[in-house]
């Protein structure tokens, strides 16, 4: 099963005999909730989910976005009829980031068939999709999270793998040097982790590019062998993407969700500067 979709594919499903539940997780950094744009149209059926509340605990010492307690998680996901064997398709605004999100949750809590639409919803909107203001009631789901079903770092193991195998940055350039940095305490990066910014990941339209160009990326940034592949971002959003565009191209990866937010919260953490690893 691949993790990503087109519009034109997700259409078929939804008119075919066993359609996806569909969720709606626009979201944007520091901004307001986006309910209000969900309720002014969304793919027709899709229940909204919130990235802040929903996908993520209260910040705090484990980040901005840390992870949410699995059985809360797993009550959202029944609420929006998530099953633990019905095929599932996240959307957003077309970032591609928080959808990456709720895709990286469900797979870690174990559900086996869940997808992105690549593109978001301008890929919808762009291949004549309709939009919809109806907001469905669905049936209770049963789904039932079982955390641990794909790779997941905290900090020490983020520093080790930095030295043992690939861990990636995937936020801009700009902050992993240390030049600025909008949010966290400090800049810089984890001591041998290897830039590897998100955005690289898609084409001027959003969409991920194809998975032999993806692999040739990661290939050169170290992902080669039996390399073991980790990721970090800021929060956990834009390096749940990542780990996404790496399993486009076939490449597992584990994701360390606390990121930059929870290791430059503690003193006792070194901090690199500068284009290199370290």
């Amino acid at each position: 099963m691949t993790a990503i979709l087109s519009a034109t594919e997700l259409t078929a499903e939804l008119a075919g005999s066993r359609p996806p539940v569909l969720l709606d997780v626009r979201w944007q950094l520091g901004g307001p909730n986006l309910r209000p744009e969900y309720e002014a149209g969304h793919v027709p059926g899709a229940v909204y989910v919130d990235l802040d509340r929903e996908l993520a605990g209260p910040p705090g010492a484990g980040g901005r976005h840390p992870l949410p307690d699995a059985e809360a998680f797993g009550a959202v996901m029944r609420r929006a009829g998530v099953g633990s064997d019905t095929p599932v398709v996240v959307y957003d605004g077309g970032l591609g980031w928080a959808a990456a999100r709720a895709w990286w949750m469900l797979r870690w809590t174990g559900h086996p068939n869940v997808r992105v639409l690549d593109g978001g919803l301008p890929a919808w909107t762009s291949a004549g999709g309709a939009l919809s203001a109806e907001v469905p009631a669905p049936a209770e789901g049963d789904f039932k999270p079982q955390p641990g079903a794909v790779g997941l770092l905290d900090a020490d193991g983020a520093a080790a793998l930095a030295r043992s195998g690939l861990l990636l940055d995937a936020r801009a350039g700009e902050r992993y040097r240390g030049e600025v940095e909008p949010i966290d305490r400090v800049g810089g990066h984890i001591p041998g982790a290897v830039s590897a910014p998100t955005t690289e990941n898609v084409g001027p339209d959003g969409r991920f590019l194809p998975a032999a160009e993806l692999r040739e990326r990661f290939g050169a940034l170290g992902a080669a062998g039996s390399t073991e592949v980790g990721v970090y971002c800021g929060s956990g959003v834009s390096g749940a993407h990542q780990v996404l565009a790496l399993e486009v191209a076939g490449i597992p990866a584990a994701l360390y969700s606390g990121s930059w937010s929870e290791w430059s919260s503690d003193d006792s953490r070194p901090v690199a500067v500068g284009p290199d690893p370290q």
